[in-house]
């Protein structure tokens, strides 16, 4: 699993522009998808999500995914959970202070987002969790914002 996040990460720029289309075409179906209900579908979907984004970044599902933004480097895989930028304790070979073994999530975000058409994205601040939308998908809460509703 993690050789699958590293490879994603360092073609951070080509999963940016797949989503960047698959976006476009999930947003374009909200009204099919509003008749047919997001409540009904969240369980599906986010079961296919978990699947996909859970191979492809080892996605934690938090239900507020920020994938786009962290070069495709999913900080709920940080032990401590950081949302906005390394803590502070990154080891000088760029490995977590927690974890010695493994590489800091937030220099893998910040290489992926070096790779990025819109890497700038990086540097926005994220608002905390959400933990009542964790386990639901993020691409039916986009939709559902884009339609102007609240998930």
């Amino acid at each position: 699993m993690h050789a699958v996040r590293l490879w994603s990460i360092r073609h951070a720029g080509f999963w940016e522009a797949f989503y960047r289309r698959f976006e476009w075409a999930y947003v374009a179906s909200g009204p099919l998808l509003k008749r047919i209900g997001f409540e009904r579908l969240d369980p599906p979907v986010a079961a296919v999500e978990r699947n996909v984004k859970g191979f492809l970044f080892d996605c934690r599902m938090c239900g507020h995914c920020i994938l786009s933004s962290t070069g495709m480097s999913c900080p709920m895989n940080c032990p401590k959970q950081m949302r906005n930028g390394p803590c502070g304790g990154v080891r000088p070979n760029g490995h977590c202070e927690v974890k010695p073994e493994m590489p800091c999530v937030w220099v893998q975000a910040w290489e992926g987002s070096r790779r990025m058409e819109e890497g700038d994205r990086i540097t926005a601040l994220q608002p905390p969790v959400d933990h009542r939308l964790e386990g639901r998908s993020s691409w039916l809460r986009i939709v559902r914002e884009r339609l102007g509703e609240t998930a």
